[in-house]
């Protein structure tokens, strides 16, 4: 059974996203997208700025992470502790 699972994040580029989750063992396969090549999961990913005030403003991230509901989980975490100490 797939799980889909979708979290955004301020203050990473899409170049980090994709770093982090080929380090986490994916390969880009697409632009917006990065899969394992077990056929685990897939990570497709989109960027947007958000203003934060009036006068800051931030990238924001997101993924939407498809797969193995067990694969996901170890994954989701994973990426999101990366994401955190580089974003805000």
């Amino acid at each position: 059974m797939t799980t889909r699972v979708e979290r955004s994040f301020r203050g990473i580029s899409e170049r980090l996203a994709v770093r982090y989750l080929t380090n986490l063992g994916g390969e880009r396969v697409a632009d917006d997208t990065v899969a394992d090549e077990d056929g685990e999961w897939t990570a497709t990913f989109s960027s947007d700025t958000v203003e934060i005030g009036p006068s800051l403003s931030l990238t924001e991230i997101t993924v939407v992470f498809e797969g193995d509901e067990d694969a996901l989980e170890s994954l989701v975490d994973d990426f999101a502790q990366k994401a955190m100490r580089a974003g805000g």
